[in-house]
């Protein structure tokens, strides 16, 4: 850790977490809808380079894994997505609601005290340290991002430029 050192067990409130969903979300809404106006051979093209090589994959990625780390946090199975499953943008924006909504509902019954404390069992598959439902919650937010500037770049490459897509936008 940095030279930054902080008691984090009072550093997340709920609804700052749920914000900050409602508003990566938000901004991921702009990403699929610029991507249902690609042609059906560029929503599925491989591009180098990229660890889920289509714009698809990117897309199926950010959402399979806010569910399984929101399921992990609850115990739950974790499943695993094909691009394939996905043949649309609608379909992925039909899966991305139901997680969106799971991540939702997880964390309005998640109880304020357990918020900011630390995991004290890994759930199974778990591979990284044990943190707290609010780190953990954080880091599906960030992971977001990172991926969707990874899909922003694959618009670029693909020859249809994305808007604007950052949360401060004017």
């Amino acid at each position: 850790m940095g030279p930054w050192v902080w008691d984090s067990r009072d550093m997340f409130t709920k609804d700052g977490i749920l914000a900050l969903h409602i508003w990566t979300h938000d901004s991921l809404d702009l990403v699929y809808t610029h991507a249902a106006t690609l042609t059906p051979e560029q929503f599925v093209a491989e591009i180098p380079g990229f660890g889920s090589a289509s714009v698809r994959d990117q897309l199926g990625h950010i959402i399979q894994c806010e569910q399984a780390w929101v399921h992990s946090l609850q115990y739950l199975p974790r499943s695993r997505w094909s691009g394939t499953d996905f043949p649309t943008v609608a379909s992925l924006q039909e899966a991305r609601q139901r997680v969106m909504e799971e991540t939702i509902a997880y964390l309005e019954q998640l109880p304020d005290e357990q918020l900011n404390r630390e995991l004290t069992h890994r759930p199974d598959g778990w591979d990284w340290p044990l943190r707290s439902p609010a780190f953990i919650l954080h880091h599906v937010l960030t992971h977001a991002f990172h991926h969707k500037g990874q899909v922003v770049a694959m618009f670029r490459l693909l020859g249809s430029p994305a808007p604007d897509t950052d949360l401060q936008r004017g």
